[in-house]
């Protein structure tokens, strides 16, 4: 009756050393890094910076307790473990002199960081510490502003371009097209020629009002955004500046950063863990540009080149492999002008290529110019920190309508991936400015996880004496189940990677509360059944098979509400409702499945059973 088939007692045994492993790394805490990542964007970091970065180490007797290269999303880092702060410190300047010989340009990023401590077999089996929360890791906490006054100026002067493209392909004459505050300003002749550009204005910029107006005499045509479209603009600013700042954090490496939207024009940027808040400010604040611009190949260009100087109207550049290159001072386009940019393969001679789209206006302006330079080089430039590189300088080898644009040259798949993602990144949609800035020390972070510990142990502590007193043995049982449900919580938590954080910590302390509740009704349920006189083994069997019913309907409400807050809430709420909602599913396993394996395993073997070991069992009286 009360005995479970072998693969159920199997199943509990391996839920327990799959908890045990799993929460195990959350107790070696962390140690100082240094942390290698690229600081431009064309610059890549590999197993071979790995290798370069041990053995200037070891040439200067520097001994590290670990280092490894890993993906962190698309860009790659090295990270180098210390034993102590003073030999992280000393690497760091090794390194910093050595990867960054020109301290004003820097080809690397070379940060402080903090990383976990665990044991090299641990991390083999893919067993990491819980990420842990700015309030209990320590950090930086950036609030910024984004300029939207900046982005409409943007998109007016774009909207201008347009305007005198237009009104020049339909051949409507006008004496001057300009941005004025945040409108386009459109000056005519005779009110014929106004007339007939606001028709086809109207026509082709949905998103403006033009209104027809006079200078003097002078017939004038004002077009403004309408607010729809201003919204627009604003939220695409903000988005924008968001996707670009999760890509320039991945350089830090932080695990589990917070970036997310605060009001209409604010990011809120939360970094746990990291330590040189300088160099977050930088990467933070840099900027990025594209620019599509001509080559000039002609033989006194590669004359002047040659001896060293450049001609007046062009500007020298260097290529990916440091080649020095002249442009035209002219930009074609901009990375206004890019939709998107994928990797791909060319359908005739496969070799990887990198596939562009272009917005309407880039479209035209790229079949113009293919179609007029067939056979000569164009420069796709990205300028970091006011510093421009080429990425790449295809031939142009036939017209290109349509928008759709395959850059492909001597490129592996791998460089094609690598160039479809510098251009895809872009740059900041417009300007930002750090307005609110806080830095938590890591022994803030210490103090509330010695709290936070100390606060769930002494809560264990209690309902452990208070069950042994009431229930006597089965008290003992629902103290294991409970260690049992706290064990299996912690490594659910680690093997999602979830971030742990002061509300966490909260909601662990509720799931103690919440578990326990369960051992109590059937514990209880115990009882009645034997104050109905059902013999110890009926009534150990009864028990858990009716309280059961009881227990599902408590934690599935419970459940419910958890889920809610889980969907419908943000930051701290949503720490806690993840934890709550794996507390619920983890305190059922172990009190129905764990706790009853161990009273199975107790009291199962016998068969004559007398009594049991559950405290006082009042009967009524006759």
């Amino acid at each position: 009756m009360n005995r479970y088939p072998l693969w159920k007692y199997l199943t509990v045994l391996v839920a327990l050393v799959i908890g045990l492993i799993y929460t195990l790394p959350n107790f070696f805490g962390e140690s100082p890094a240094v942390q290698i990542a690229g600081a431009k964007s064309t610059v890549k970091v590999d197993n071979q910076t790995l290798q370069r970065v041990q053995a200037l180490l070891q040439q200067n007797n520097i001994e590290s307790t670990g280092a490894y290269f890993e993906m962190n999303g698309p860009v790659g880092t090295v990270r180098v473990r210390f034993a102590s702060t003073d030999i992280q410190l000393q690497a760091k300047d090794l390194i910093e002199r050595s990867l960054n010989p020109d301290r004003d340009n820097p080809d690397y990023t070379i940060a402080l960081n903090l990383l976990p401590a665990s044991p090299n077999w641990l991390t083999a089996l893919g067993a990491h510490p819980m990420y842990l929360g700015l309030d209990l890791r320590g950090g930086v906490h950036f609030l910024l502003e984004v300029d939207m006054q900046g982005a409409l100026t943007t998109r007016y002067d774009s909207l201008a371009t347009d305007v005198r493209t237009l009104l020049r392909d339909n051949r409507i004459n006008a004496n001057g097209v300009d941005r004025a505050d945040m409108s386009v300003v459109a000056s005519f002749a005779n009110t014929q020629d106004r007339d007939a550009a606001q028709n086809e204005l109207r026509r082709a910029l949905p998103d403006m009002t033009f209104t027809a107006t006079s200078a003097g005499e002078t017939p004038t045509l004002t077009g403004r955004l309408t607010e729809a479209a201003v919204t627009l603009v604003q939220t695409n600013a903000l988005r924008q500046n968001i996707t670009t700042l999760h890509n320039r954090i991945n350089e830090l490496g932080v695990a589990e950063p917070v970036i997310q939207q605060q009001g209409t024009d604010r990011i809120v940027v939360q970094l746990p863990g990291v330590q040189d808040v300088a160099k977050a400010k930088e990467i933070l604040g840099r900027t990025a540009t594209l620019e599509i611009r001509m080559v000039d190949d002609s033989p006194t260009a590669t004359a002047a080149l040659a001896a060293g100087t450049v001609p007046f109207g062009l500007e020298r550049f260097n290529d990916r492999d440091g080649r020095p290159i002249l442009l035209r001072r002219q930009v074609i386009l901009t990375g206004e002008n890019l939709q998107d940019a994928q990797p791909g393969r060319d359908q005739q001679t496969q070799q990887p290529t990198v596939n562009l789209t272009l917005d309407a206006k880039g479209a035209r302006i790229f079949r113009d110019v293919t179609r007029n330079n067939i056979n000569r080089r164009m420069a796709i430039v990205l300028f970091e920190q006011g510093k421009g590189e080429v990425v790449t300088a295809p031939v142009i080898r036939s017209e290109i309508p349509g928008g759709q644009v395959q850059i492909s040259g001597s490129m592996t798949a791998q460089e094609a991936a690598d160039v479809a993602l510098l251009l895809r990144a872009g740059s900041l949609a417009a300007p930002m400015e750090i307005i609110e800035e806080r830095t938590i020390g890591p022994s803030l972070g210490a103090d509330n996880i010695a709290k936070g510990f100390y606060s769930t142990l002494y809560g264990f502590m209690a309902i452990a004496v208070f069950m042994m007193v009431y229930y006597h043995l089965f008290g003992v049982f629902s103290t294991l189940g409970l260690a049992f449900n706290v064990l299996l919580l912690l490594a659910v938590l680690s093997m999602l990677q979830a971030t742990l954080t002061l509300p966490g910590i909260a909601a662990i302390a509720l799931t103690l509360g919440m578990a326990i509740d369960s051992n109590v009704l059937i514990n209880e349920r115990i009882r009645e059944e034997l104050r109905a006189g059902l013999p110890p083994q009926q009534a150990i069997h009864a028990g858990f098979e009716r309280a059961w019913g009881t227990i599902l309907d408590s934690n599935l409400t419970t459940l419910i509400v958890g889920l809610a807050l889980l969907a419908f809430g943000s930051g701290p709420v949503r720490g806690f409702a993840v934890v709550h909602c794996i507390g619920i599913l983890t305190s059922m396993f172990s009190s129905i499945v764990g706790v009853r394996a161990i009273v199975n395993l107790w009291y199962g073997r016998k068969r004559k059973l007398g009594s049991v070991s559950i405290g006082t069992v009042w009967k009524p009286k006759d």
